[in-house]
C-alpha cells in the first residue's frame, strides 16, 4: 500500500503549479531555462520526463529547487518505502535518488556520482550531509572542508555551500527541513 515502486515518478503537475503560481507563460519559462516550448509542455502534460540536467534548469528557471519539484510531484503518505531496485541510469552519469517521497517535513535524497560543484545552496533551515561511499569536498563558510565514508557535516539554516564528489561512485545523503529550500546561482558558472 504504502509502496509506490509500481508508480512512475511524475513532475508535469507541479511543475505546471510552480509555473502557474509564478504567473509564467511557457515562452519565458522556456527563454530562462534554454528548454524548448514543445518539451516543457511534454513534461507538464506528463508525455516527457526530464534528465536531472533539464530538471535542474528548469527548477532555476522556476525560482526553485528540483528537489522542491520532485517532492511536489507524489502525494503524501503517511508511510511509505522506497526501494533501493529502481532501474539505475549507466554508471558513468550523476544519479539523485529521493529517499521520502511527497510534500514531507522533511528532505532526504542520496546523490551517486560526480555532482555540479559550481551551484551553489542555501536553506532556511539545517541540513545534514552523510558521505556513504566515497569522498567528498563541502565548501561552506569560506573553508574547505573533506569529507569520507561514514563521516557527515551539519550546516545551520543560512550557510551558503557547494559540494563536489572527489571519487568515482562517491554517494552522499542529504537530509534537510524541506521547507523554503533554494538554490543560489553562482556567479562563476
Amino acid at each position: 500500500m504504502g509502496d509506490h515502486k509500481e508508480q512512475p515518478l511524475r513532475v508535469g503537475a507541479a511543475v505546471r503549479r510552480r509555473r502557474r503560481a509564478l504567473e509564467l507563460t511557457l515562452a519565458v519559462v522556456a527563454e530562462r531555462s534554454g528548454l524548448s516550448v514543445p518539451f516543457l509542455s511534454q513534461i507538464e502534460n506528463e508525455r516527457a520526463r526530464p534528465s536531472r540536467g533539464s530538471l535542474e534548469k528548469l527548477a532555476d528557471a522556476l525560482r526553485t529547487t528540483a528537489v522542491e519539484l520532485l517532492a511536489a510531484a507524489d502525494p503524501a503518505c503517511s508511510v511509505d518505502v522506497v526501494r533501493a531496485d529502481t532501474p539505475e541510469p549507466a554508471p558513468e552519469e550523476p544519479r539523485v535518488r529521493s529517499l521520502v517521497r511527497g510534500h514531507q517535513q522533511l528532505h532526504a535524497m542520496e546523490f551517486t556520482g560526480d555532482h555540479d560543484a559550481g551551484r551553489e545552496f542555501q536553506h532556511r533551515n539545517d541540513e545534514l550531509m552523510y558521505v556513504a561511499d566515497g569522498a567528498v569536498e563541502i565548501e561552506a563558510e569560506g573553508r574547505a572542508h573533506r569529507l569520507g565514508r561514514g563521516d557527515t557535516l551539519y550546516l545551520t539554516g543560512g550557510v551558503r555551500h557547494r559540494w563536489r564528489a572527489t571519487e568515482p561512485d562517491t554517494r552522499v545523503i542529504i537530509v534537510a527541513v524541506a521547507e523554503h529550500i533554494e538554490a543560489v546561482q553562482d556567479g562563476r558558472r
